[in-house]
C-alpha cells in the first residue's frame, strides 16, 4: 500500500512539473458587454448565461464584447510572454478581416486571467466575429494556444 501511495505521489509530482515547463491557455470567454460594460446582472453564473443569451437575442443592445484568457506560464528569467488575441470577422461589406491584439504578460504563482474587449467604433468596424485563436508566447515561440472550432 505504501509502495503504490509513494507511486501515485510521485506521477503528481512529476506530471505537475511536466505541465508547469511549457505554457497553457486553458480557457477563453467571449462575453458579450451591454452599454455600462455588465456582462450578467449579478455575480450568478446562471445569470450570466442568461443576460447573454438575453444579449444574443437582443443585439441592439450589445456595445462590445470581451475576451476573458485563462493562462499560465513558468516563472523564468529573461522571458518575455506575450498573450496574443486574433479575430477573424466578416465585415459589413462582406470582405473578411483580422484584428490582432497583443499584451505582454507577467506569469505568477497560479493561473491568471487577461482581458481584451472590442467597442465601439472597433466593434462595428470589425463586423461580426465568426473565429478566434489566443496564444501564448515566449518570444517568437508559441508555449500556449487555444482556437475556436472554426479557426
Amino acid at each position: 500500500m505504501r509502495t503504490l501511495f509513494t507511486f501515485l505521489l510521485a506521477l503528481l509530482v512529476l506530471g505537475h512539473a511536466r505541465a508547469a515547463s511549457t505554457g497553457h491557455v486553458f480557457k477563453v470567454l467571449p462575453l458579450l458587454l451591454d452599454s455600462e460594460g455588465h456582462t450578467a446582472m449579478s455575480p450568478s453564473l446562471f445569470d450570466r448565461d442568461a443576460y447573454q443569451v438575453f444579449l444574443r437575442d437582443h443585439a441592439e443592445q450589445i456595445a462590445g464584447v470581451r475576451y476573458d484568457i485563462l493562462w499560465k506560464a513558468p516563472k523564468a528569467s529573461g522571458a518575455k510572454y506575450i498573450l496574443r488575441l486574433e479575430l477573424r470577422s466578416v465585415g459589413a461589406d462582406g470582405k473578411p478581416k483580422l484584428k490582432i491584439f497583443e499584451s505582454p504578460v507577467t506569469p505568477g504563482l497560479f493561473r491568471k486571467w487577461s482581458s481584451f474587449t472590442l467597442d465601439g467604433a472597433e466593434l462595428k468596424k470589425s463586423g461580426s466575429v465568426v473565429a478566434w485563436r489566443a496564444t501564448l508566447l515566449d518570444g517568437a515561440t508559441v508555449i500556449g494556444e487555444q482556437k475556436s472550432f472554426l479557426w
